[in-house]
């Protein structure tokens, strides 16, 4: 059964649980300004700038299981609490690294942050996808989905506003300056993210503490599991459920291409021309789209459209925009890309309650599957900054075609696959 306080908790657990998505998007919505950003400091190509996405998200892969089974001896909000605290130490990595503009620890940084960011994502999407009837999962995702993009929006642009002021007449500066004085004046730049990130490691300490204090309720999932014996019975293993593999194999496409779409932006419209002072705000411009997508979903799901048809048509609305950017130049390709965080909106909160249905007492170990997915930030966009050195930065967008393909087939049937992994002995 589910347990009693979760059907009495209120408007509370939405509360908390919002809290922590808005700093989930405030913390991983900044790598769109720390590409660029240093990619100039620390003077990399663009398949090297993109190794920030990859060590924010290949976090995800290797510390999804290690977070279910801290998550089991800790329980989902002390789980948060501590994800909090590790995110903390990866910002304080910042600081070295931006002291000695050493990219390696830039780096590090990320893959500490990312490692908290697993171990929150581990607990609290299962736990919205739990906190109420399932077929509104996707409507209380969206809601989510709004606190992690309106932090998203609003990151890109207090980070660029300190990272990337007058940038681009500083790097027209430092192509007249001897070594000594450019070495100089790239380490000021590197040191612009000091503050910013002294100012994260006291909100994640301070949402640290009153999330463990908090009233958030406990949800024991393996017990609850018992009252949905038929979907669980004879099963021995998470992989005996194929709609949850395709599951997180499309978790690790689209998050691919939701990266892409945010943190490639800014990089594209300077390739197109445009100055790095205007190009800062695209990405705010991408989750501006999100918001709306989710807005939709929270009013017509499941009201007017099941969350299936949703994932369906905006994965649809993904291949058009992205052949649409590829067509076309300019301030127009840039929107067309900017677009795609409208296309991308209802994905996300879609595919975890068609993915988690009926897995009982395998929630929290197939939870950790889906974060795994979330890897796909890591390596697409790796391999779309390895095209955009090889062909172009235009050209390189063709990858996110296959991905939303994928995505259409599994909002159409994908999740539909159940039973046809033949049972362990």
């Amino acid at each position: 059964m589910i347990p009693t306080e979760k059907k009495s908790a209120g408007i509370n657990p939405i509360v908390i649980i919002g809290a922590l998505f808005f700093i989930f998007g405030f913390v991983t919505w900044l790598n769109s300004v720390l590409i660029p950003y240093l990619k100039l400091a620390c003077e990399l190509n663009n398949f090297e700038s993109y190794l920030v996405a990859f060590a924010f998200y290949i976090s995800y892969l290797v510390m999804a299981i290690p977070s279910s089974w801290v998550l089991k001896a800790t329980g989902f909000k002390k789980g948060m609490a501590m994800g909090l605290i590790v995110m903390g130490v990866g910002a304080l990595v910042f600081i070295p690294a931006a002291l000695t503009r050493t990219y390696g620890l830039f780096l590090l940084g990320l893959f500490i942050q990312g490692t908290g960011l697993a171990l929150l994502q581990t607990a609290s999407n299962p736990y919205i996808t739990i906190l109420g009837p399932p077929e509104s999962a996707a409507k209380r995702i969206s809601i989510m989905g709004i606190c992690n993009k309106i932090a998203g929006a609003i990151a890109p642009i207090v980070l660029g506003a300190i990272a990337l002021k007058d940038v681009d007449g500083f790097h027209a500066r430092i192509l007249k300056m001897t070594p000594v004085e450019k070495a100089a004046e790239l380490g000021a730049l590197a040191e612009r993210v000091i503050l910013p990130y002294v100012v994260i490691i006291i909100v994640l300490l301070i949402l640290a503490v009153l999330i463990y204090f908090s009233s958030l309720p406990e949800i024991d999932t393996d017990q609850e599991d018992e009252t949905v014996s038929a979907a669980t019975a004879g099963k021995t293993s998470v992989f005996q459920f194929p709609h949850l593999l395709l599951g997180v194999l499309t978790v690790f496409l689209y998050v691919g291409v939701e990266v892409m779409a945010g943190d490639t932006v800014i990089s594209y419209g300077a390739y197109q021309g445009i100055p790095l002072s205007t190009a800062k705000y695209f990405t705010t411009f991408t989750l501006i789209g999100m918001i709306a997508g989710y807005a939709i979903g929270i009013i017509c799901i499941p009201k007017y459209i099941t969350q299936e048809k949703a994932m369906k048509w905006f994965a649809v609305l993904g291949v058009v925009l992205t052949v649409a950017a590829i067509m076309t130049t300019g301030y127009v390709s840039v929107f067309f890309i900017a677009a795609l965080g409208l296309a991308n909106s209802l994905v996300w909160p879609a595919i975890w309650p068609l993915a988690l249905a009926g897995l009982g007492r395998f929630t929290k170990i197939a939870s950790s599957l889906m974060i795994m997915g979330i890897a796909g930030g890591a390596i697409i966009p790796l391999c779309y900054g390895a095209l955009s050195d090889v062909v172009n930065s235009q050209q390189a967008y063709w990858i996110m075609v296959p991905c939303y393909l994928f995505i259409l087939y599994y909002g159409a049937a994908g999740y539909k696959v159940k039973g046809k992994v033949r049972s362990v002995k």
